[in-house]
């Protein structure tokens, strides 16, 4: 057995036996196996204060020192690392991000989407993020230095913390209490010299006798990878094998002649103006890769403040402020003009007919450039205290703006091109003629008037106001019973206004209205914790839980929740818990509000190469659709309606859990937890490659998907396809979360080995009533992420001294692709494991040094036959391959 071999051998077995150390299951940042806690606490799940709280519901909970083991500099990869995360989620190695939000990071609890994700700072909503009208908050706000530890809870919450508490939430908890200074900094480089990575952090507190203030301060900056330093080309597998298809918006121009013959116009740089020939995919199409990121820059700065002061002895004063500027960019493929009717009589046609110009990529501008900049704001202030009674209370209001500006350049002005491709118009007046057919035969002056850098701007806004009570009701034998109430107002605004032209529709871009709304709510809840047993046989304690919400939307009107809890600790070191609840989700002011837009999506088309499938059904379905015999499917990508929908309604869910948590031994615990969500009236937006899929699929094209796009009556081209989002019916999910903590010493080592894995038993969607279902377990790629059946996440730590060594294991299970057929090159892919390992040196006692490899044995991403980017899943996979990094922290 070769070295490499055993490393992957031992790195593999670790991972099945170990669970991050950042990642312990029901416990806080300082508890181990069946230790107590000094103090009642709030934990994430309940506003209850209370000591035990591992029955509150299955919560994975990373802390500050097991984020510095595994080297993780951002949020987003110290949550999509977790195997509760799945789909897809925005960060620097997706190609496509989320709409109008390009450069965010999210996380995806479950994959039930961005938006069934709660995500809370100190228990607080947190505005949404990106260049306006957004969905989400956008985790690049928060400095990973100031947390203390991140509370993932995996069950529904909306009867705790109202909508959006679907498939979980994501508190993050800041540290409040350090005193002195720390300042450190991290470099990072992949193994082929790209994608370096910056940051440089601060942290400086002061306490007193009545309280304390804390600053802390973040830079990163990174650079790009390019596409075309990981992958040669963009690869079809329809033949069999792999090869180059690339796409078919060429550099020349692709036409048709009146007859449907395809020709394609002169390709060489200072070539004859005049040439053409037969279209060729293998000789005309382009190789893109070069104009793509696989990794995307990001430059970014956090600012945050923390303060508290006691004015007497039971009233505190406390507020927190964050500050995040964020700039971002991103290239992509020179842009292409698309239909465009040229008369034989033109001066620029050599062909003597008429021809419709399909596609003309122009090469001669370069690629397009995206860029984002926004601020971020927010601040939360308020008083909290105890009465003499032994109650806690806190009154608070919260205050976030998000502001921002994208732009996109080389974008052509459509009614200019118009004028300078119109002989009667075109050589006088300042406007000169553009010939479009043929690479190299744009002049600069042409693509000096053609051209323009559209900008817009948006923004979003929270403002909200809370108020809460808890503390003991009254005793019973068992125990005494908590209780805790609250009601707030809360009040979000999006809005977003594109560049002007790109509102005309003269803009050679995704065409987009202006977005403005807002959603405004009072709720109420209340919550009760209820020991029934305590100290019995086979009871040593049993506690009912149950929390009730309501609230009042101002588009929606009323909605209750609740939520029922029960945990029965059986005997020492053996629990069984279980939770049932509601949820509901409102649609948010982009889903409500913002207009249609257009844009080119990777899409599949199943009619490519149907003559050949041997597939009844396929075959039928694409002559009917009027699909040529011999057809395959031009390009990757088709153009695609995507947009607000004003008759959207809330979704409502119900999940229920049952776990256990065993104890066989001081320091060592197992959690087992089974999760069964079901959603309603679910908001989703279907990909264009599925509802494709599923109307060719349907007996004599009867899905109502088959309304949703149209095809070129000349070529057999889907020509335009429809992707709003709707109500789609009902969602099904269901799985097992298993975890497993072992920390103790052996010898002079303390070893830590963790475990979390989730088993995804079930994901169906069923897009309308009486629709077939669409099952999405075990399924990845087609621009819906990955729902692998199986998910890991494991880290073995060992520790003596001043020395730490650790090696963490990211699985991501095997799939199949969401479009392909069984035998399909990119049909299934494998079990794919990411090793990483760092060693760190505490020198003194305020000094740490620390040297890190992630994806240690340079795992290249499978082929996913429905790729988004980079011949794979963007949102599942690793583009960068092995990378180093170096750090160092001082305390003084």
């Amino acid at each position: 057995m070769d070295f490499r071999t055993f490393l992957l051998a031992g790195g593999a077995v670790a991972a099945l036996i170990a669970a991050p150390a950042h990642a312990q299951e029901g416990g806080s940042e300082t508890d181990g196996a069946g230790e107590t806690q000094a103090a009642p606490i709030v934990v994430t799940g309940s506003r209850i204060r209370r000591a035990d709280i591992e029955g509150v519901g299955p919560t994975t909970v990373v802390t500050q020192d097991e984020i510095a083991n595994t080297g993780i500099v951002n949020v987003e990869t110290l949550l999509q690392r977790l195997p509760a995360n799945a789909g897809q989620a925005g960060n620097q190695t997706a190609a496509y991000w989320t709409g109008n939000g390009w450069g965010t990071s999210q996380v995806n609890l479950r994959g039930l989407g961005i938006k069934r994700t709660l995500v809370l700072l100190n228990g607080r909503r947190i505005v949404a993020g990106g260049t306006g009208a957004n969905s989400s908050p956008d985790l690049n706000m928060i400095p990973v230095n100031m947390l203390a530890r991140t509370e993932v809870l995996k069950d529904g919450a909306s009867a705790v913390y109202g909508a959006d508490a679907v498939a979980g939430v994501v508190n993050l908890i800041t540290r409040k209490d350090f005193e002195g200074l720390e300042v450190g900094g991290r470099y990072g480089i992949t193994e082929e010299g790209d994608g370096q990575d910056r940051t440089l952090d601060f942290m400086g507190g002061i306490r007193g006798e009545r309280g304390g203030v804390m600053v802390a301060a973040t830079y990163q900056n990174t650079d790009p990878i390019n596409m075309g330093d990981r992958v040669p080309c963009a690869y079809s597998g329809a033949s069999g094998s792999l090869v180059c298809s690339n796409s078919a918006s060429t550099i020349g121009g692709r036409a048709a002649l009146p007859d449907g013959t395809m020709i394609n116009f002169n390709q060489e740089l200072g070539g004859d103006g005049d040439f053409y020939e037969p279209y060729s995919s293998a000789i005309h199409n382009y190789n893109y890769v070069r104009d793509l990121n696989a990794v995307n820059p990001i430059e970014r700065y956090n600012i945050a403040a923390f303060g508290d002061y006691a004015l007497t002895d039971s009233v505190e004063l406390f507020g927190e402020f964050l500050y995040t500027k964020r700039k971002t960019n991103q290239i992509a493929t020179p842009g292409t003009l698309r239909n465009i009717a040229i008369a034989a009589d033109n001066p620029i046609n050599p062909t003597g007919e008429d021809i419709l110009l399909i596609q003309r990529r122009l090469k001669e501008a370069g690629p397009r450039g995206f860029f984002q900049d926004t601020d971020t704001y927010q601040a939360s202030g308020g008083l909290r205290g105890q009465l003499s009674s032994g109650w806690n209370w806190e009154v608070a209001a919260t205050w976030g703006k998000n502001t921002g500006d994208d732009g996109q350049t080389n974008v052509v002005n459509l009614e200019k091109l118009g004028y300078a491709l119109d002989p009667n118009t075109c050589g006088s007046n300042g406007i000169p003629c553009a010939d479009l057919l043929g690479y190299g035969d744009l002049t600069p002056e042409a693509l000096d008037y053609l051209l323009f850098t559209s900008v817009g701007t948006g923004g979003n806004e929270l403002f909200s106001v809370t108020g809460d009570v808890t503390g003991d009701l009254f005793n019973l034998p068992a125990g005494t019973v908590g209780f805790a109430a609250g009601a707030t107002y809360r009040k979000e605004k999006g809005w977003r206004t594109p560049d002007e032209l790109t509102i005309a529709g003269i803009a050679n871009t995704n065409q987009q209205d202006p977005i403005s709304g807002s959603i405004s709510a009072k709720e109420a809840y209340a919550e009760v914790s209820v020991p029934v047993f305590g100290d019995a046989p086979f009871a040593q304690s049993f506690v009912l839980d149950g929390a009730l919400r309501f609230s009042d939307y101002d588009l929606f009107g009323t909605d209750w929740n609740y939520k029922l809890g029960a945990d029965w600790a059986i005997v020492e070191g053996v629990r069984l818990r279980a939770t049932y609840g509601t949820g509901f989700r409102v649609p948010n002011v982009p889903e409500l509000f913002s207009g249609v837009s257009e844009g080119n999506l990777t899409t599949t088309d199943p009619c490519s190469g149907y003559s050949t499938s041997g597939n009844a059904t396929l075959i039928a379905n694409c002559q009917a659709s009027g699909v040529p015999a011999g057809y395959t499917q031009l390009g990757g990508t088709v153009l695609t309606s995507r947009g607000g929908n004003p008759d959207l309604q809330p979704e409502d869910s119900t999940t229920w859990t049952l776990g256990a948590v065993i104890e066989p031994t001081s320091g060592l615990t197992f959690t087992a937890d089974w999760f069964d969500i079901e959603i309603k009236d679910a908001i989703r937006t279907i990909p264009g490659s599925t509802k494709l899929a599923v109307c060719y699929a349907s007996e004599n094209l009867s899905s109502e998907f088959c309304d949703d796009f149209t095809r070129s009556s000349l070529t057999g081209e889907i020509t335009y396809l429809q992707a709003q989002s709707i109500n789609t019916g009902l969602e099904k999910m269901s799985g097992l979360d298993l975890g497993m903590i072992y920390d103790r010493m052996i010898g002079d080592f303390e070893v830590t080995l963790n475990l979390n894995v989730t088993w995804l038993n079930e994901y169906v969607v069923y897009p309308f009533e009486g629709g077939d279902p669409i099952e999405f377990d075990g399924h990845i790629g087609g621009g819906n992420g990955g729902y692998p059946e199986w998910r890991g996440y494991g880290v073995l730590s060992v520790a003596k001294g001043a020395v730490t060594g650790t090696w963490s294991t990211q699985w991501i299970g095997s799939g199949t692709d969401f479009n392909a057929a069984p035998g399909d090159l990119g049909y299934s892919m494998p079990d794919v494991f990411y090793h990483n390992a760092q060693i760190a040196f505490d020198v003194a006692d305020n000094y740490r040094f620390s040297f890190g490899v992630d994806n240690v044995f340079d795992r290249d991403a499978p082929f996913v036959r429905s790729w988004t980017d980079a011949n794979t899943d963007t949102m599942t996979y690793d583009l960068m391959g092995r990378r180093f990094y170096v750090g160092v922290r001082a305390g003084f």
